[in-house]
């Protein structure tokens, strides 16, 4: 069984990555993956009703993301509407793209280690759609807002869905983790800023022609200012919400929708029906991406099978055995995670090692913090953030692996080199 589901599985991945030559839609691919994946293990396993538990908690862990994804994407969606990203496009004044490509870089660093790598994403890549005409510059520039986001999320305990398992796990501390990995993720991003930087250097920034369609008359300063200003708060403070209730970050996503559906009926109560129609949040959710969405869920629930049927734990204990030191073995975890899910490869190396024989913040928890958490830029469908942009661009697997991979990489490379140098000399 296991064999026929990494066969598949394979196979899913392959199709995935040649969507164009093939000519079929990756989130058909996905939906099919995973729907063979399950029944296969479904047919074969001898316990029913463990397999039946098992999807259950998959579908449950899937939703959380999912929800949390279409609620960050319906935020953005009405911000814009509201021309709300003219507070910052309007005060974007630089002409050439290798500045602008250093101020998306370290705003998408911090920002994704207050609020997360995936919204970072969706929120800098819908932005660059305001900044760019070009579609060849925006794609570059998608490509590096996933490094940063990743990068910028690996160092805290709230930027990284597999920090933050380490984190409530105990493997990890705040203050610690943030000493730890600062430098090393911000190399992870500095990395592919300076050769970036130089690529384009001299090239100018081509802004697109923005379109009269009733919305500037419709919508004024104030309404764009306090619909921006209220949507990047609750993206803000969702992982707040999550630390003083300590529920999942998809609950707090959706009451700050709430929040903000109430605030913009209220808002516009006064206005014709066909004037505030493009406002609402009715109209927002019409406009996200739902192909994207259904990718995520065949993608998520596809690995899920893997982890399961503890094929990816399996692939851990090999590699334990196989290569014996922890810095090279994490090292090939975070290459791996540009291939699957870099959740279950760390909830697999949770399971592999003990507290008692690595205690909280040694170095191996470190580590694969940082590992985990920037070997997913190296391909686009490697982390969240990577398939998010994948589908707000449309960008193309083999045009990912050669503009970007390489950036990323180096990246990755340079930050896990200082980490070790770094863990050497100071233990």
């Amino acid at each position: 069984m296991l064999t026929i589901l990494s066969i598949v599985f394979v196979l899913a991945y392959v199709s995935i990555a040649l969507e164009h030559q093939i000519s079929v839609n990756k989130s058909a691919t996905a939906l099919i993956g995973a729907g063979l994946l399950w029944t296969i293990y479904a047919m074969l396993a001898p316990d029913a009703a463990l397999v039946e538990e098992h999807l259950g908690a998959s579908l449950m862990s899937t939703a959380q993301i999912v929800f949390f994804l279409m609620g960050a994407m319906t935020i953005v969606e009405v911000v814009d509407a509201h021309n709300g990203f003219v507070v910052i496009t309007s005060r974007t004044k630089t002409t050439k793209l290798s500045t602008l490509m250093w101020l998306v870089g370290f705003v998408a660093f911090f920002l994704s280690s207050i609020l997360d790598n995936l919204t970072t994403t969706i929120v800098m890549v819908s932005l660059m759609k305001k900044l760019l005409d070009k579609r060849d510059d925006r794609l570059f520039f998608a490509g590096i807002i996933v490094i940063a986001a990743n990068a910028g999320g690996a160092w805290t305990p709230i930027g990284d869905v597999t920090t933050t398992m380490l984190w409530i796990g105990g493997q990890i501390t705040t203050l610690s983790i943030m000493k730890a990995l600062f430098i090393p993720s911000m190399i992870n991003l500095l990395v592919p800023l300076v050769v970036t930087a130089y690529l384009l250097k001299g090239k100018p920034v081509i802004a697109p022609v923005r379109q009269e369609d009733g919305r500037a008359v419709l919508t004024s300063s104030f309404e764009s200012s306090l619909m921006f200003f209220m949507g990047m708060a609750i993206l803000m403070l969702v992982p707040v919400f999550k630390t003083i209730t300590h529920l999942p970050p998809f609950m707090g996503i959706l009451f700050g929708l709430g929040i903000l559906w109430l605030v913009g009926d209220r808002l516009h109560k006064g206005k014709a029906d066909e004037d505030k129609n493009h406002l609402t949040i009715g109209h927002a959710l019409s406009r996200i991406d739902m192909s994207s969405v259904v990718f995520f869920i065949g993608i998520l629930l596809a690995v899920a099978s893997l982890e399961h049927t503890h094929i990816l734990s399996a692939l851990a204990d090999w590699l334990d055995k196989t290569i014996g030191r922890q810095d090279i073995i994490v090292i090939v975890i975070g290459l791996v995670s540009a291939v699957v899910d870099n959740v279950p490869l760390v909830a697999s190396s949770m399971g592999m090692y003990s507290m008692a024989q690595f205690p909280h913040d040694s170095f191996l928890w470190e580590f694969v913090a940082y590992c985990a958490g920037t070997g997913g830029s190296i391909l686009i469908i490697g982390s969240a953030a990577g398939v998010a942009a994948m589908g707000l661009e449309k960008i193309n697997f083999f045009w990912y692996m050669k503009r970007i991979s390489g950036l990323a990489l180096i990246g990755y490379f340079g930050g896990a080199l200082f980490y070790i140098a770094e863990a050497h000399l100071l233990h």
